[in-house]
């Protein structure tokens, strides 16, 4: 069970048949500049607060995002799921799935949308291996490469980087997604959901940016493990 709380109404920017879907779970200290970066491009942002303990849902708010809350911690999948439900619901004919931690760069998003819309593109995939900005370490990078070979083993996709959250979807291939693991494997499972669509995809390269406040809560390397047990396990 969700509830809706609305948020600030701060002026917005542009692109108003997209919705920027943002999954929330204890991010306070930096989701109000992550809102504020996507409100100068992003009309409609909408925070999935999952179960968060420290406010992060009013600092949302307060940026001038939407927000939809779930009473208990659920997973990133179920989050996004939830969003995308409720972005469709009011028309939305695009999606941008972006990370709370600061990780995303707004400009990369804007970029990935305007690929779609001039190519028509049912899917853009961001991808950190594209291009030789994003640093993520070689263990993580070992990590993730090995993700990217057993999701290509399974899905009807080609892809160098599976399990990059920034992502720009289209309407009528985000109908046909229904996301049943809650926890990393959904990274995985919209994969193969979207592959199944038959639609047409590409990838654009995007910088990751691992800053110390990440590191910091040991999301570089332990989401990336946790990533490769929800594959073997599911």
């Amino acid at each position: 069970m969700s509830s809706l709380s609305e948020g600030a109404r701060i002026e917005p920017g542009g692109a108003p048949d997209t919705w920027v879907i943002i999954p929330l779970y204890n991010e306070a200290t930096v989701i109000g500049d992550v809102i504020s970066g996507l409100r100068a491009e992003f009309e409609n942002i909408v925070c999935i607060d999952d179960g968060s303990r420290d406010g992060s849902g009013a600092v949302a708010a307060a940026a001038g995002s939407q927000i939809v809350r779930h009473p208990i911690n659920l997973g990133q999948g179920a989050a996004l799921q939830t969003g995308f439900e409720y972005a469709l619901e009011r028309g939305a004919e695009f999606v941008v799935t972006f990370d709370a931690d600061g990780q995303h760069r707004v400009v990369d998003a804007v970029d990935m949308l305007s690929r779609a819309r001039a190519e028509n593109l049912a899917i853009v995939f961001g991808s950190r291996f594209l291009d030789d900005r994003t640093k993520p370490g070689i263990l993580k990078k070992i990590v993730l490469k090995t993700a990217v070979w057993v999701t290509n083993l399974t899905t009807h996709t080609r892809l160098t980087d599976a399990h990059n959250g920034l992502r720009v979807i289209r309407a009528d291939a985000l109908r046909r997604v229904k996301l049943r693991q809650d926890r990393m494997a959904h990274g995985t499972e919209i994969v193969v959901q979207l592959g199944k669509t038959g639609l047409p995809y590409a990838e654009q390269p995007v910088e990751v940016i691992y800053t110390d406040y990440s590191k910091a809560k040991g999301q570089s390397l332990l989401n990336s493990v946790n990533i490769l047990i929800d594959l073997f396990i599911r």
